[in-house]
């Protein structure tokens, strides 16, 4: 009986058991605003599951025993297809916020995404990883001009692009958040912001409405590649490209705006079809396993990101609790990929996965 040549058995990385720890770490109001979703929450709950409504097809007798995770996001090397999505707040996780994410990202090897929102600032936390890539998520909140210098500043600190988050014109009705009323803990601000917005309530985040004109103006004021958050159809992927867009993303905000929306798993194949070769594409989204990461990568996305499985590896460990999500997750993608036969992140095989019958 010839031997399995797989080597050792990868860690298992246990997340829904991480989120049962976080959530008896953290104050109530605080673990429901990062677990919580809009309205009924259909798109919340719908996220894992759309991802296994694809199904593998190994190749066999392909020789592969590992897997290289090695890759580029917009000519940036990182170590794995899997990066950090951008989530607010982070101060009410940890007592180190953003910092720790990013100690935790660059450990891992894995792209950081700062949030507008972050409770520590944009060049704070570039200071803390000033040789690992890093982008920065903007929203248009308080006045133009702020939002006009929050871009300069990300090109000035050396982020390598900017995400325009374009799902919310409209902040969703988030039930779980209007129960506990929620608003900042005391001492804690949105760093990025002005001094007058240091406890916002959820009314104080009101945006302001992206147009397509603004692609290009922000790239500009930037000096950065843009690239747009919030993607869930073809025609709008392509207009994006067209208004100067140097990558899409396709997210449901974490299933915190239009409910019930259609999953990104199920969107991504559209876009991709969409765009083409023109420009990488992205995907967020109820990612919760290596498979899951496999499944994005041969429906055609570049990278994908996570941001609720960080966020309770921060709360349960800092630094390294978010390291330690990022590498389980890396190292069941790698297993994944040498069970099916795949041995190269940046070409998986489209007709890797079918629709499940």
């Amino acid at each position: 009986m010839p031997s399995e040549s797989l080597g050792p058995e990868p860690p298992f990385l246990d997340l829904d058991r991480l989120e049962d720890a976080a959530r008896e770490l953290l104050p109530a109001d605080v673990f429901d605003y990062y677990a919580g979703g809009a309205e009924t929450e259909t798109t919340l709950r719908e996220a894992p599951d759309a991802w296994r409504s694809w199904r593998l097809r190994p190749r066999v007798l392909r020789g592969v025993t590992s897997v290289p995770l090695a890759t580029e996001v917009l000519g940036a090397p990182v170590s794995s297809p899997i990066g950090v999505a951008p989530w607010a707040y982070q101060g009410m996780a940890h007592p180190d916020g953003e910092l720790a994410t990013a100690r935790g990202a660059a450990a891992a090897g894995s792209l950081m995404t700062l949030s507008t929102s972050a409770t520590h600032t944009l060049e704070e936390v570039a200071t803390e990883i000033p040789g690992s890539p890093r982008w920065f998520q903007l929203y248009r909140l308080h006045s133009g001009r702020h939002t006009d210098d929050l871009a300069r500043r990300a090109g000035d600190a050396g982020y390598a692009a900017l995400v325009l988050t374009v799902d919310l014109p409209l902040l969703g009705r988030r039930h779980r958040d209007l129960r506990h009323d929620f608003a900042l803990p005391a001492g804690l601000r949105m760093a990025n912001h002005p001094a007058d917005g240091d406890r916002p309530t959820l009314q104080d985040l009101a945006t302001a409405t992206w147009t397509f004109d603004d692609i290009a103006r922000f790239g500009e004021l930037s000096g950065l590649p843009v690239v747009v958050k919030g993607v869930l159809r073809g025609d709008d992927a392509v207009r994006c490209v067209r208004a100067g867009a140097s990558a899409v993303w396709v997210s449901t905000h974490g299933g915190r705006q239009v409910d019930p929306a259609v999953p990104s798993a199920h969107a991504l194949p559209e876009v991709v079809e969409a765009v083409g070769e023109e420009v990488e594409v992205y995907a967020d989204g109820g990612v919760r396993t290596g498979s899951d990461v496999l499944t994005a990568l041969a429906l055609g996305a570049r990278a994908v990101f996570v941001a609720r499985p960080t966020i309770w590896g921060l709360a349960t460990g800092g630094a390294d609790g978010v390291a330690g999500v990022l590498s389980g997750l890396a190292e069941e993608l790698a297993h994944t990929m040498a069970l099916c036969g795949v041995d190269d992140v940046r070409s998986v095989p489209r007709d890797t996965v079918v629709p499940a019958r």
